[in-house]
């Protein structure tokens, strides 16, 4: 096991490092979909805790609180996979690519964008279908139709297209992809 090595620093050193001035915050990285997720993830937190608290402390739980929960965790994961598209953080495979002559490789890469545009599109249409089906379902608990949650689930489809389209077109302009060269993303490329 190795060994941990802790630099000596004194009182008057870590009182110091309170003095320096802060790094500015740059909310400009953040986009739509960004600022919908995590207001989205704080009402599911808040449902969860309302959940926990009222189960746990008033010994009388209320029942929507989880399937609400339920609900808004759809929402992250749809909503939140848009963010990940633009930000090309979704798994992807790029073992083939170290071996693969760059033409071929650029390619490959292309039809690999055009195919995430159109799983995605397809993605939205099948919900958005499905979403007509049944229009007037509503949720077990609370009297509000299911549709809302297709609709989020159809909202980030769409984002995900239009952030798959943004991508791929940012790829062709640049002339290669994180799949052609991660280092570029990961920051291991010097």
């Amino acid at each position: 096991m190795p060994k941990e090595i802790h630099t000596p620093v004194t009182g008057e050193e870590l009182a110091h490092a309170f003095e320096e001035e802060a790094a500015p915050v740059d909310l400009g990285r953040y986009a739509f979909e960004d600022w919908v997720t995590l207001l989205v993830f704080w009402l599911m937190a808040g449902a969860v805790f309302l959940q926990f608290f009222t189960r746990y402390v008033l010994n009388d739980s209320f029942a929507w609180t989880e399937e609400i929960a339920i609900y808004c965790l759809i929402g992250v994961v749809f909503l939140g996979s848009a963010m990940c598209v633009r930000l090309s953080r979704h798994i992807h495979v790029d073992f083939l690519y170290r071996y693969l002559p760059r033409r071929p490789a650029r390619v490959l890469a292309t039809l690999v964008d055009l195919l995430r545009i159109a799983f995605f599109a397809y993605g939205a249409v099948l919900v958005w279908r499905y979403a007509a089906m049944i229009p007037d379902e509503k949720m077990t608990t609370i009297d509000l139709p299911k549709s809302i949650v297709f609709h989020a689930v159809i909202l980030g489809f769409v984002l995900m297209t239009l952030r798959a389209v943004q991508v791929a077109i940012t790829d062709f302009r640049r002339g290669w992809s994180t799949l052609e060269r991660p280092g570029a993303f990961d920051g291991s490329e010097a």
